[in-house]
């Protein structure tokens, strides 16, 4: 059995934040894009290596598995990339891999597009803003991997294949813990980006990025053309952000776990190349 999270609880800042008037006035202002790129462009200076020190400290970071690097900046501490042994891919092929490493909440979307999430209903095509996309994952699977801000913050190909660019959504810069998704629909309302992926074992499936508060960029590094399974897509910048993963109906299932832990609002905590699920054998690509 993997190891769960039980909601957290919830800081006083984003008490006042989500649970007053007035808080709600500030939220207006903190979740706008341009704070949040103020906030990354410090985070990209010299002077932000001195919250290095203190970061790693307040959260108990081990730093012995990253690969030793001089960070220029908080940002390129944050975007750290962990020793490759650390997180290897399962490399069969009907193997279902966690893209990143993150603690998961799985949805099965039913015949009308929708999932459900902390009691808000969320449409595929909401999400994506396209709606002949959405049609494929009708019936199909929706899996979301939160990113806590220590976790390893780049994310991975979870299978081969062939991308077709990338589409960038504009929005606002919701923090991602369980207050705000209890009290907004996060998902649609936040900027993010998504990549279609017509994938070697797994069909056509999408990978959403979604950027949170004090993100300071979410950063593709391969937007088209041929990928293989384990190789880096992209990384967040400073803040906690989002991987979402749309699956077509018939394609794999997952760990029976993550529906259960789910019901009961709970997250599953994964590493990045876990094997999670497995490709269905009849489906067809």
């Amino acid at each position: 059995m993997r190891e769960i999270v039980e909601k957290p609880q919830v800081p006083k800042s984003l008490r006042f934040l989500y649970y007053t008037r007035f808080g709600g006035l500030c939220l207006r202002l903190i979740n706008r894009r341009w704070l949040s790129k103020l906030v990354g462009h410090h985070l990209d200076g010299k002077l932000s290596r001195r919250k290095i020190k203190k970061y790693i400290k307040k959260n108990g970071i081990d730093m012995s598995e990253f690969i030793e690097e001089d960070y220029k900046s908080f940002n390129a501490f944050f975007t750290r990339h962990i020793k490759p042994e650390l997180r290897p891919f399962d490399t069969e092929p009907d193997a279902l891999c966690s893209p990143c490493d993150g603690k998961v909440s799985a949805y099965r979307i039913d015949d009308e597009l929708k999932f459900n999430v902390k009691g808000y209903d969320y449409t595929v095509e909401t999400l994506l803003k396209n709606a002949e996309l959405a049609e494929h994952y009708r019936g199909g699977l929706c899996i979301v991997f939160r990113l806590c801000v220590t976790d390893y913050h780049r994310y991975h190909f979870f299978d081969g294949g062939t991308a077709s660019g990338n589409t960038f959504i504009k929005g606002r810069l919701h923090t991602v813990q369980p207050v705000a998704l209890e009290n907004r629909r996060v998902f649609t309302e936040n900027c993010r980006e998504y990549t279609v992926l017509d994938t070697d074992n797994f069909g056509k499936a999408v990978m959403v990025e979604v950027g949170a508060m004090m993100v300071g960029r979410i950063v593709n590094a391969v937007k088209d053309g041929r990928f293989e399974r384990g190789q880096e897509k992209g990384k967040f910048e400073f803040g906690g952000s989002t991987v979402i993963l749309l699956l077509e109906k018939d394609r794999a299932e997952l760990d029976d776990e993550f529906f259960i832990n789910t019901a009961k609002d709970l997250e599953t905590v994964v590493k990045c190349g876990e094997k999670i699920g497995q490709k269905i054998q009849n489906s067809e690509l």
